[in-house]
């Protein structure tokens, strides 16, 4: 009787909040916590529910993976704004139960902080797992990834249910080994694309078998630790594949699974990896081909992840980069573009970021292509000047402005290409400010 109050005084909460035009984010999830630590066990759900983690790419491969199914026919509830640690996933169900917490849906869709899987999915239904990628993020929250990987293996090596992993980041295929008991475990896996290279040019993570210790052999890499790999010893590697992306071009951003063509909103071999990813569940799920290809094609987050715009007559791309591998995606995508551009790079040091920024140290600045200025803004806009110069980019070119109006300015005096990209709490104050000039 205690839950159905708990419930009836968050939904209460939740209709003032929505008076205000406040969105509460994790609001009602705290106050339930405090007030039950175990009111997750009281819901009561009967459909399917799939978890997307992973260090980067989940915020966007869940949404896609909610809107496809909802393109289906299917009712989806889901944390589609990103609250993804254990506090906003209950605000989802809070809003969503009925005051006897039952869930009525077709599915439930959720984005899960990495570090939270093994604490939500303790007391709380899981039938699909996907995890993406794990790359060295905020290391003065997550500590090194290792030990987040090992937390992971540890709660799946009871897990008996769908388990979909990236078949080319040795850090997620070792995961497929938790349990030698689940046959449930589907890899994915992209043949090389145009760009791929022979050697590794960017920071990485995982050079070793997590088994045997031996170095791992690669026959290419997409982007840094990420590519076909095998443990020359112990064969660590070759699993059965369960989806291949293959032909892809990212000019005319489309690639190929099992001679079926699917197009893409964006023009990124990160986006491939996770259309992979949201091909493999929703196959699992027997949604038609022709629906999940219309989904690739057509949807945008437009969140400031991989969005283009038109400001002031200048395509402009924003993109978030909370860690290396994610600044390097970006600037990857900045030097596959042929035109002359000038690049912005707003740097913040707020809590969600992580006060330690000397991963921007790992960011492969060298050898930009075309890029004609480049300006800095955030709390630590000197700080990623100064990187970028020592990079060998000409100084002259390079400007930096705490006042983020300021730098944004500076940015649209040229009619070049923009690329943009800021970390976690920067993108959103980035994206309205550009906006204001469309």
């Amino acid at each position: 009787m205690y839950n159905f109050f708990i419930i009836f005084f968050t939904k209460v909460l939740n209709l003032i909040l929505k008076l205000l035009h406040k969105n509460g984010g994790n609001v009602l999830g705290k106050i339930a916590l405090k007030m039950n630590s175990d009111i997750l066990k009281y819901f009561k759900v009967n459909c399917p529910v799939i978890a997307v983690t992973a260090t980067n790419g989940k915020t966007s491969t869940n949404n896609c993976i909610r809107y496809t199914l909802s393109q289906a026919g299917y009712k989806v509830i889901s944390n589609s704004e990103g609250n993804n640690m254990k506090t906003g996933i209950l605000s989802t169900l809070l809003k969503a139960s009925t005051l006897s917490g039952k869930i009525k849906a077709d599915f439930l869709c959720f984005e899960v902080d990495e570090s939270y899987v093994p604490i939500i999915f303790k007391d709380f239904r899981l039938d699909t797992l996907i995890i993406l990628n794990f790359f060295r993020d905020q290391l003065d929250r997550n500590g090194e990834v290792e030990s987040l990987i090992l937390k992971i293996n540890d709660f799946l090596k009871t897990y008996t249910n769908n388990l979909i992993l990236n078949n080319d980041d040795p850090n997620v295929s070792r995961l497929g080994f938790a349990n030698p008991n689940n046959s449930n475990i589907y890899y994915y896996h992209a043949e090389p694309y145009e760009n791929a290279t022979k050697k590794i040019v960017e920071a990485g993570e995982g050079k070793f078998c997590p088994f045997c210790k031996t170095r791992l052999e690669y026959e290419y890499y997409q982007y840094s630790h990420i590519g076909k790999f095998k443990c020359p010893n112990c064969d660590f590697g070759n699993n059965e594949i369960y989806k291949t992306a293959t032909e892809i071009d990212l000019k005319k951003k489309v690639f190929y699974v099992e001679g079926i063509p699917y197009y893409m909103h964006n023009n990124s071999i990160y986006t491939v990896y996770n259309n992979l990813a949201i091909i493999s569940v929703c196959s699992l799920y027997q949604i038609d081909v022709e629906i999940i290809q219309d989904s690739l094609k057509n949807f945008a987050l437009d969140n400031g992840r991989l969005e283009e715009t038109i400001i002031k007559n200048c395509p402009t791309i924003i993109n978030l980069a909370k860690n290396p591998t994610g600044a390097n995606v970006s600037l990857r995508l900045l030097n596959e573009d042929i035109l002359n551009k000038d690049l912005m790079f707003v740097l913040n040091d707020n809590i969600a970021d992580g006060f330690d920024v000397s991963w921007i140290w790992d960011i492969n600045f060298n050898n930009l292509k075309n890029v004609d200025r480049i300006i800095t803004s955030g709390t630590r806009a000197y700080d990623i000047a100064i990187r970028i110069k020592t990079s060998g980019f000409d100084q002259n070119k390079i400007f930096a402005f705490l006042d983020l109006d300021d730098a944004i300015k500076k940015l649209y005096e040229t009619n070049n290409k923009k690329f943009v990209i800021a970390n976690y709490t920067a993108l959103q104050p980035t994206r309205k400010a550009i906006f204001k000039l469309k």
